[in-house]
């Protein structure tokens, strides 16, 4: 029995090695194959609309559109000419012979360098100074409420200190 159950384990973790492996092997090619296909989505999701909609060029509702029905034309052509992404970006951003170049704006998001760093950076450091400046106002109202427990005690000392000064003044108004 226990050779059976021996063989059997064996077995199995062989045919996991094989499938194991065989799965590993297509994991690796996947990026390949997605770096060799450029879709015509990916290109329009990168640019920005230019007819004043603030939407991309692939998502841009009008109906006579004068930038994305001609941009949606012109990125057909190059991607069919084999073009990859990157490059047909950059002669949205810088221009060619046949339209012109429409500068950084055109991007759907900014690049990662020079001053444009500041738009990646500065929306996770609002949040991390925010979360430091809650967090010092909800320890500072913290120790108040603290402080405001003990309050009571004195209050009401305060309070029958009153109440005798009053009951004193009433007995010395009457008789």
């Amino acid at each position: 029995m226990p050779a059976r159950f021996l063989s059997r384990f064996i077995t199995s973790i062989s045919r996991l090695s094989r499938r194991t492996v065989l799965a590993f092997a297509l994991f690796l090619s996947l990026p390949l194959l997605s770096f060799a296909v450029v879709t015509n989505q990916e290109v329009e999701e990168a640019l920005t609309c230019q007819c004043g909609c603030g939407l991309t060029v692939h998502s841009c509702n009008h109906l006579q559109c004068g930038f994305a029905i001609p941009a949606k034309k012109r990125i057909a052509d190059l991607v069919s000419q084999g073009k990859g992404k990157e490059e047909i970006t950059a002669l949205f951003v810088v221009g060619d012979g046949e339209s012109p170049g429409y500068g950084e704006k055109v991007l759907s998001s900014p690049t990662t360098s020079g001053f444009n760093l500041a738009a990646w950076i500065t929306p996770f450091f609002a949040v991390v100074v925010g979360g430091i400046v809650i967090g010092l106002l909800s320890l500072r109202w913290s120790r108040r409420r603290r402080d405001d427990t003990a309050a009571p005690q004195s209050l009401a000392a305060a309070v029958d200190q009153y109440r005798d000064r009053l009951k004193n003044e009433l007995d010395s108004f009457k008789g």
